[in-house]
């Protein structure tokens, strides 16, 4: 029987059609983690839900941020302890019930550098941060803090140099990997009855008088047309969120500014440590982040006004993060340690600050003008409240009585039976034939939806052998992408569904091929398809390297535009 939930192609074609009959209680336009936790969260409701991304879930902000499910510590600093109690919240909720098998714990270390005043200053942070931890109602379960003398903390991590530090603050968070749970919010929604299309761009709204009654909605892989109607339209692009408010003639009443994060993903070997570092920066943090093989370096926080679907990473965003993380190493990074890179845009709420790191981070809903709410702004770790706070304006405008959100207690797909999957994975790994090792990596990526993978290898056993040059994935992942993800380009499955394009020294190319392939029989690509598939991401590596190698913004945004989005054959 056929997974009601899957993200196929069959599927998707049939959402659009199903969009365009009747009248939806909501569309939500953008496939961020905003719009689909709004399209669960609505969709949980009992209410009739159409979601569309023009490009490819999470394919903007949702896949470049840097993983981490936190309360942000530095908004202690700056007082703003609404938000952290909010985020920590949600961190102990997703930790716990809603997708224990994305969201996992993850050590940080604070070196300290001045005696006497910063360990009561940082540990009176640190412990506030913790106690909000345990007041929130949704206590994970996390280690308490703990401070460390220098011996102990160079015990934890030996790569620090002895002289950066005097002792250290170790704390726990979160992290998960951002696009993957994008995705399983998506396909949670589906489950719940909401219609989803990715490659499905708004072009316009649709009107009656002042009020928006839905949007004509643009097939990009067909050119289709079709008039999606919609009794609220909830607009959550965003970092493009003025874009969309402009084609209903209006500017909202806010305005969004995007800052440029950037990260680097150096070998898990080139840093001797067993805990993720936080350091401070002379205009916010900088973290590294235990992340599989590799460690995760970032991030910047700095103005971009350039191509906001392809923020480009330059030289001197690379010079900056290495300089500050080699502060404290007694071996430095070298650029040509640098494995992998990307770059996001975080999308703040426009002020009076001139640095967007003094933006707000916190979220605003509005209803600009009938039938149109947007929601902007915000932090990943929050996406649900926002998502909630939307749906709530939505509802506002609809003539039914319409229940509460059930959000907080609705787990993701994946997440029912997975502490006894965990347990049970070495009987699992006997079972399949794949290593314990196997099972443990598709346990966390998939949760209790494993067994649809083992299934396909068992059927085709040559799907449980690891792609080239990305010996952490498996072929079935790649047709289970397409299948069950919404994969519907070799960039998605590359760049998203798994993290290749990040991970591995090659950046992917070596495996496109293979993936291609695999790709092929599910989307009914013929050879040349396959090759205009692979020619278009071997180019996208090319110019995201060459990028790498220009001093600035302006000249890497250049660069970098030079290989294009791919353009379907309609």
């Amino acid at each position: 029987m056929a997974d009601p939930a899957a993200l196929s192609a069959e599927a998707r074609t049939r959402a659009l059609a199903r969009m365009a009959e009747g009248e939806l209680d909501v569309l939500v336009v953008g496939g961020g983690v905003v719009g689909a936790g709004a399209a669960l969260d609505a969709a949980t409701r009992g209410l009739r839900v159409g979601l569309v991304e023009a490009r490819d879930w999470a394919s903007g902000t949702s896949s470049r941020s840097s993983k981490l499910i936190h309360g942000g510590l530095r908004y202690l600093e700056m007082l703003d302890f609404r938000l952290v109690a909010e985020a920590l919240k949600e961190r102990g909720l997703l930790l716990r019930s809603l997708a224990p098998h994305l969201v996992r714990p993850v050590p940080f270390l604070y070196p300290l550098q001045h005696r006497l005043w910063e360990r009561p200053y940082v540990g009176a942070g640190v412990l506030m941060y913790d106690t909000m931890a345990a007041a929130s109602g949704t206590s994970s379960g996390l280690p308490h803090h703990r401070h460390l003398l220098k011996r102990h903390a160079l015990n934890e991590a030996p790569a620090l140099r002895s002289d950066a530090l005097v002792g250290a603050i170790q704390y726990w968070d979160a992290q998960v990997d951002d696009a993957r749970h994008t995705m399983f919010l998506t396909r949670t929604a589906v489950a719940y009855g909401a219609l989803a299309a990715n490659r499905a761009r708004v072009s316009r709204f649709l009107r009656q008088g002042e009020r928006v009654v839905g949007a004509v909605v643009t097939d990009l892989e067909t050119g289709d047309e079709r008039p999606v109607r919609a009794k609220q339209v909830i607009n959550a692009t965003g970092v493009w969120t003025d874009d969309t408010q402009a084609l209903a003639g209006t500017r909202g009443q806010f305005h969004v500014r995007a800052s440029k994060g950037v990260h680097l993903l150096v070998p898990r070997d080139r840093i001797n440590s067993r805990t993720g570092l936080i350091l401070r920066t002379e205009k916010s943090v900088l973290f590294v982040i235990p992340w599989g093989r590799h460690w995760i370096i970032g991030t910047t926080d700095t103005d971009w006004t350039l191509d906001k679907a392809h923020p480009a990473l330059s030289s001197q965003d690379v010079t900056y993060l290495l300089d500050h993380v080699n502060s404290v190493l007694a071996t430095p990074l070298a650029p040509e340690d640098v494995e992998g890179v990307y770059a996001g845009l975080r999308p703040l709420l426009s002020g009076e600050a001139a640095e967007t790191s003094k933006l707000s981070r916190e979220h605003l809903v509005a209803h600009p003008v009938p039938g149109l709410v947007v929601v902007a702004g915000g932090k990943y770790t929050t996406y649900r409240v926002m998502a909630k706070d939307a749906v709530d304006e939505a509802v506002r405008g609809l003539d039914e009585k319409v229940p509460e959100s059930t959000t907080h207690r609705v787990p993701l797909l994946g997440a029912d039976g997975y502490p006894a999957l965990w347990n049970s994975r070495h009987r699992l790994a006997e079972g399949s034939g794949l290593h314990v090792a196997r099972i443990e990596h598709l346990l966390n990526r998939y949760g209790s939806l494993l067994h649809q993978l083992l299934d396909m290898v068992a059927a085709d056993p040559s799907l449980g052998e690891p792609l080239p040059s990305s010996d952490d994935y498996l072929r079935v992942e790649a047709v289970y992408a397409v299948t069950h993800e919404g994969a519907r380009h070799l960039e998605d499955v590359l760049a998203r569904r798994t993290r290749i394009s990040i991970e591995s020294w090659d950046r992917g190319v070596d495996a496109a091929r293979t993936v291609a392939e695999l790709m092929a029989p599910h989307l009914g690509w013929d050879q040349a398809h396959q090759d205009r598939e692979v020619d278009h991401y071997t180019k996208r590596v090319a110019a995201e390297r060459e990028a790498q190698e220009q001093p600035d913004d302006r000249t890497a945004d250049a660069v970098r535009l030079g290989a294009p989005d791919i353009i379907p054959v309609y």
